[in-house]
């Protein structure tokens, strides 16, 4: 299988140790995650799970997987697994108020995020480290909905 990161100003092969991303769950209110910058994601990417890594991407049976991670500042982060390829089509979102799926705050990129599947820091930052830790399973540490279960225009075009 082969791993790449990209937090922040880290690029690279591989992931990273979970003690290393922890700063950015755990600072002062405000300046979580990368209150300094020009970037609010992040993303941590598997090719080839289960064995599947020389396989065709293109034929559908490489397994790949992408674990996205959005932070905002005094908000919180919203997590998206998504595991494809290879009789695979599993996409998750991190549960947080579900009340609040018809409000929206937009990232950097201007993408409107539902508030409803942001999930505080803290719970954030376990889930990353189980999923770093287990290899790239779903975290169980917190509440995850299947995206085929979301409301239409939880996610809307920006």
């Amino acid at each position: 299988m082969r791993k790449r990161t990209s937090f922040e100003r880290l690029e690279r092969q591989g992931w990273p140790n979970p003690e290393a991303l922890k700063p950015y769950f755990f600072g002062p209110p405000g300046e979580e995650w990368f209150h300094t910058g020009g970037n609010d994601s992040a993303a941590l990417w598997a090719e080839g799970l289960y064995g599947t890594e020389n396989e065709d991407h293109l034929a559908g049976c490489r397994v790949d997987l992408d674990f996205y991670i959005y932070g905002i500042p005094g908000l919180g982060v919203l997590l998206i697994y998504h595991k494809y390829g290879g009789g695979y089509q599993e996409a998750y979102t991190s549960k947080g108020d579900m009340s609040r799926l018809k409000e929206w705050v937009r990232n950097l990129h201007n993408d409107p995020l539902p508030v409803g599947l942001f999930i505080p820091f803290p719970d954030a930052y376990e889930a990353v480290k189980e999923f770093i830790e287990t290899d790239g399973q779903l975290p169980k540490c917190i509440e995850w909905v299947a995206n085929k279960d979301l409301p239409p225009g939880t996610f809307p075009k920006p």
